[in-house]
């Protein structure tokens, strides 16, 4: 099951980063700073194997860091059925009002995302207001959507609903308002039904006539976006969309670059001017959707938490 494995992917990556002297241990007069976690599509805030794998090897490796792992909704079942069917600006609702009731999060925080929980975060910088986010690092997200049903085998019920809905029509009203995964089903065979009926990614990405300079402004501010593309990624179609890349509009098999779209020409996020700074870094891993080989989020991810705290 795709879940379970990549839990057992992120399992390993714990186990392998809590042996003495795999990255440097920092003191406590060194840290004390605050990271969020958003989890994907059929996880949780809390499972060992999973999110929990990676708090613990936050933690193994930052004296006194601060680790809040997202749950939307009461309790866990709750949050994994809300990664499916709440509507995206409802999570990003419930996210911000949990981050700004926790005095441990008030003085700013670094923000990971796993699949769909990196564009989510990346979503919430952009919506919430009030909120200071040094660095964004969106591990697999879908920043451009996908186009191609995403590959889900559990939980099977969850999974097979997801299914049966996007086969309706992943723009119908009906399944728009209920089915996470159509609000960024980006079809680029249909570009204009897509623009109308999408109920969230076109606003998100400043796609629309009227340009929201508040997205590319909060975005701006970050010290570093970090995007983690999979080489053989089967979830995420295209995979480039991890990379802000997408399917030139009328087919699906051509991809276009970030750089050569007119969201970072025109910069209707702020990337062309993070990318300017030398803040912007697309990073690319091994593997399929989420197996980060072994010491790779640590090699590579960990630093840029570790090179600039704020202070929890």
């Amino acid at each position: 099951q795709e879940m379970r494995l990549v839990g057992l992917h992120l399992f390993a990556i714990a186990c392998c980063a809590l042996k003495a002297g795999a990255i440097p241990h920092l003191p406590a007069e060194e840290s004390g700073f605050a990271v969020v976690l958003w989890h994907g599509m059929g996880d949780t805030c809390c499972l060992p194997f999973s999110m929990g794998s990676i708090k613990r090897t936050l933690e193994a490796h930052v004296e006194g860091v601060y680790v809040r792992s997202l749950m939307i909704g009461e309790n866990e079942q709750t949050d994994q059925a809300n990664g499916f069917f709440m509507p995206i600006s409802e999570q990003l609702d419930f996210a911000c009002n949990v981050i700004k009731e926790d005095p441990k999060l008030k003085g700013g925080f670094h923000a990971i995302g796993f699949s769909q929980g990196g564009l989510f975060l990346r979503a919430l910088i952009q919506t919430c207001e009030g909120i200071s986010v040094k660095n964004l690092i969106s591990i697999g997200g879908p920043q451009q959507g996908v186009f191609g049903m995403p590959r889900c085998t559990e939980p099977a019920f969850l999974c097979d609903t997801m299914r049966q809905l996007l086969e309706m029509g992943a723009y119908l009203s009906i399944v728009q308002s209920r089915l996470v995964q159509a609000q960024y089903w980006h079809d680029p065979l249909h570009h204009d039904e897509y623009l109308k009926d999408n109920i969230f990614l076109p606003a998100i990405n400043n796609e629309l006539g009227t340009k929201n300079a508040t997205y590319s402004g909060r975005l701006s501010q970050l010290e570093n976006l970090v995007l983690v593309m999979f080489e053989n990624d089967t979830m995420v179609i295209p995979r480039e969309s991890a990379w802000f890349g997408f399917y030139k509009d009328g087919q699906g098999k051509e991809v276009e670059t970030l750089e050569d779209s007119r969201l970072y020409k025109e910069d209707w996020l702020g990337l062309q001017a993070l990318n300017e700074k030398g803040k912007l870094h697309k990073l690319q891993s091994p593997g399929n959707h989420l197996q980060m080989p072994k010491g790779y989020f640590e090699d590579n991810i960990i630093p840029f938490i570790t090179s600039s705290a704020v202070a929890a």
